[in-house]
This record gives structure tokens, C-alpha cells and sequence, in this order.
């Protein structure tokens, strides 16, 4: 199973990635916004997108969206095909799709909208936090993407403010300051132990 940043070879697999993504909203009975083959082909075509393949096999999928002038990004359409779910390549794909952001697009935030608990899960793993909807984009193309979601009336009454969906943030500048403390502190443990190593093998000699 490879999980890598897709390209124009991956064009044919645009219809089956649609299909899977609005079976799957069926299923569930939960809204999503809908993508055409045309809308996922151009991600694949500029490099803001993640497939997982079985060999030529498609197993998964998530795309990123660029928002506010490229102050937000979301990554989107997360799908895994029925064949390969409970294995944990959802984890995998969400994983690779954020690194993906983070490196394409260091200083912007990154959210997610979702109804999904598994993605929240994955998501809070990630060092996102639950935030209202005004703490996210308001580009209104963005929202009006949502149309297709058969809760976009939820959204309407509420003047966008919310909807079934939670909305989750990566703020980098944040969440980076916080991953730099821990990375110091690691060292200066490291440092410590071996330290304190030296130092007894030094008195038991």
C-alpha cells in the first residue's frame, strides 16, 4: 500500500474517487459537498492532493482546498474505499495530507470541517482545536461549496455561524511554538541523561 502526493497520473482515478466519496455520504446518512471528477483532477493536476493505492488499485483519497488568499487551507474529501477500511489508512492518508500542507503552505491555517467522530479523533491528534465557524475562512466560496450538503439550510438559518459540522484549526504559528518547547526539552533531557550517565561511570571507576 503507497500513500503519495498525487499528479496527472492519477487523473483516471477521478470518477472512482467521486463515486466513492458520494456512496459513502449515503451510507452514513450524513451531508458532504460534492465534487466533480473535473474539480478533483485539476487537485491532482497542481499537487494538492494525497491518493493511497493497492498497487493500480484505488484505496483513498484527500484533497487540499487554499482559502483567504492562501491564509487557510482545508484538507477535504477524505475517503477510504470500502475494501481497505479498519486498517488504519485513513490515519495514514490524514497524516501525509497534513505534512503535504504544512511543507505547500508553511504560513497558512489549516481546518477541517466534519461530522465524522474518527476524523475529529485524528484531527485533535494533529494538534487541531475545536473552533467556531467565524474563526474559520469566510471566503464565501468556501461556504459555497457546502450547497450540495444536504444540511445547507442548517448553515443558511444560521448565518453561516454554524451547522452539524465541527469546525477544527491548525495554527501553525501556534501550534509550531509549542512543538519547538517540546523538541528543546527533549534534547535538554537527552542531555541530561547522558550527563548523569558520564557521571556515574565516572565515580564508579
Amino acid at each position: 500500500m503507497k500513500v503519495l502526493i498525487a499528479d496527472k497520473t492519477h487523473l483516471k482515478y477521478a470518477d472512482i474517487i467521486c463515486e466513492t466519496i458520494a456512496e459513502s455520504a449515503q451510507v452514513r446518512g450524513t451531508g458532504i459537498a460534492r465534487r466533480t471528477p473535473e474539480y478533483i483532477a485539476t487537485k491532482m493536476e497542481n499537487g494538492n492532493a494525497v491518493i493511497a493505492l493497492d498497487g493500480n488499485v484505488f484505496a483513498g483519497f484527500c484533497y487540499i482546498e487554499k482559502w483567504g488568499h492562501g491564509k487557510y487551507v482545508a484538507n477535504s474529501g477524505l475517503i477510504v474505499h470500502p475494501d481497505y477500511r479498519g486498517v488504519g489508512l485513513a490515519k495514514k492518508i490524514k497524516h501525509k495530507v497534513f505534512e503535504h500542507s504544512k511543507n505547500k503552505f508553511p504560513d497558512a491555517k489549516i481546518f477541517s470541517i466534519t461530522t465524522g467522530l474518527a476524523v475529529m479523533k485524528m484531527n485533535s491528534d494533529l494538534g487541531y482545536k475545536p473552533v467556531t465557524f467565524s474563526e474559520l475562512t469566510d471566503d464565501p466560496t468556501f461556504w459555497d461549496g457546502c450547497q450540495t450538503c444536504k444540511n445547507y439550510d442548517v448553515l443558511t438559518r444560521t448565518n453561516r455561524k454554524m451547522c452539524l459540522c465541527t469546525g477544527m484549526l491548525y495554527d501553525s504559528k501556534v501550534n509550531g511554538s509549542k512543538e519547538k518547547i517540546k523538541i528543546k526539552e527533549k534534547v535538554f533531557n537527552r542531555l541530561k541523561h547522558i550527563k548523569e550517565t558520564m557521571f556515574l561511570k565516572k565515580d564508579k571507576k
